[in-house]
């Protein structure tokens, strides 16, 4: 997993260049714009803190994954995994860890520091191969996989399959009477190529906003 190969990565500009892109395609995501602006850019940091906040985030809301993130900044500033390890099961749970989430990120923090996780040199390697990478971790199935891939390596077409939040995201955008199935949203979210990781942002945009849940995750 060495290799040097450049790959896609989006940029505020490629982004921005991706939203109009498929909001010409799209009358369901342009009117999502229309209504409440652009989403925000939302990324997280590569490496060891990428995949903490990926881990928080598994079956919680966004409101109590980043709650638990900042609790943790705070309680040891620089987010390492032998600063993590530092960490015993009472702070932990006090900062809104469970025993598993704990455990799942302390297996994490263990791999990079004997070097059998490589966290690094998914950067470089193309979506399939990096998510198949990740997913042989413990606790990190394919939606955190992809989550990672989407807000941490910035990748344009990642879709975060299972997500329930892009479901009913559409099911309210396109007026159906019932969540679609993850296999549906999944052909939907096809004809949104080469820019899904663009347009999982904008229907987020919208499930948040219709909420009153406006967020900076």
């Amino acid at each position: 997993m060495s290799s040097s190969t450049t790959l896609p990565k989006l940029t505020e500009e490629s982004f921005h260049r991706g939203i109009s892109e498929l909001c010409v395609r799209d009358s369901a995501l342009a009117s999502v714009v229309s209504r409440w602006g652009s989403p925000p850019f939302w990324t997280h940091v590569q490496g060891f803190p990428g995949i903490v906040i990926a881990i928080l985030a598994q079956q919680v809301s966004l409101e109590s994954a980043q709650a638990a993130f900042n609790k943790l900044e705070n309680a040891i500033v620089s987010i390492n995994p032998e600063a993590f390890l530092a960490l015993n099961d009472e702070t932990l749970k006090a900062i809104g860890f469970s025993r598993q989430k704990a455990s799942y990120v302390r297996g994490v923090a263990h791999g990079i520091l004997t070097g059998v996780i490589d966290l690094e040199a998914l950067a470089s390697i193309e979506d399939d191969a990096a998510r198949n990478s990740l997913v042989e971790v413990r606790g990190i199935g394919e939606w955190t996989a992809d989550t990672y891939l989407l807000f941490s390596l910035r990748r344009p077409d990642v879709w975060p399959s299972g997500d329930l939040a892009l479901a009913r995201a559409i099911q309210e955008l396109r007026g159906l009477m019932t969540t679609p199935s993850s296999e549906d949203v999944d052909r939907i979210a096809a004809g949104w190529k080469p820019w899904r990781a663009v347009a999982a942002r904008i229907l987020w945009h919208h499930y948040l906003c219709e909420r009153g849940r406006f967020t900076s995750f």
